[in-house]
């Protein structure tokens, strides 16, 4: 909670900053993202579409200060949109109570603006495939990501899960999942798999022992953002879980 009491008290000063945004008009909403084109996007076409990945970042933190995951996916032939879920008008993120009921409203509300960005992007992109798209995100994005895998979208491919807390990871034959977990904070009952769970739906967990959930962004030590893109790579290259 010091966490989140921190990056709170800075959140207005550093999270809205120069950028695109997309404009939904049925909430009176400004969503501001950016947009990373693959490495060799000269082999996207309309017939040969490329990956899309949407990254939602952890509360407070800018959506900007994921390039370390972004640069990866460009690499690995992604277009990534990075998505800033937190608007001034929007109320804090709940810290006490039941706070699977609490924040609901804020999961909810990603949920929204990721199907959104969806349906407002995809018109424009014709040589990317939103319709097998790839969730990744850290922390509350996490749950976000999670909180729409579960509403059983069909175009939810594959969620990375970056030391989510909260909301049940999506248990379905269709979706595949990673979940790569730090070492000093648990998740909440019930959101990683079990044993059977995971063997049943293919869920892969990864803990990477010494990292703190704090520094899963563009501000933590390079060999912690370098053994995350490792584990995104291999993921996504499609390695057992045993080998990722």
């Amino acid at each position: 909670m010091k966490f989140l009491a921190l990056v709170t008290s800075i959140f207005f000063s550093v999270f809205c900053f120069a950028g695109n945004t997309v404009y939904d008009e049925s909430r009176d909403r400004q969503i501001p993202i950016d947009i990373s084109h693959p490495t060799a996007k000269e082999q996207c076409s309309e017939i040969q579409k490329c990956p899309v990945a949407f990254l939602s970042s952890g509360y407070g933190v800018p959506h900007s200060k994921y390039t370390f995951l972004s640069k990866q996916l460009n690499e690995l032939g992604y277009m990534v949109v990075a998505i800033g879920h937190e608007l001034e008008t929007d109320p804090p993120l709940s810290v006490s109570g039941d706070l699977y009921e609490t924040r609901s409203e804020n999961w909810s509300r990603g949920a929204e603006t990721l199907d959104f960005i969806k349906h407002n992007l995809e018109p424009d992109y014709p040589s990317y495939n939103f319709n097998d798209l790839l969730l990744i995100a850290h922390s509350n994005g996490g749950d976000i990501s999670s909180w729409l895998a579960n509403e059983g979208k069909d175009y939810v491919g594959t969620v990375i899960t970056i030391d989510h807390r909260r909301v049940p990871l999506p248990r379905s034959e269709d979706i595949g999942v990673l979940s790569i977990r730090g070492s000093d904070y648990p998740a909440d009952e019930g959101v990683l798999p079990s044993q059977q769970e995971s063997a049943q739906y293919g869920i892969c967990v990864k803990e990477i022992p010494e990292s703190r959930h704090n520094d899963m962004t563009d501000y933590g030590p390079k060999w912690l953002k370098d053994e995350i893109s490792r584990k995104v790579a291999n993921y996504l290259n499609g390695f057992e879980c045993e080998k990722v």
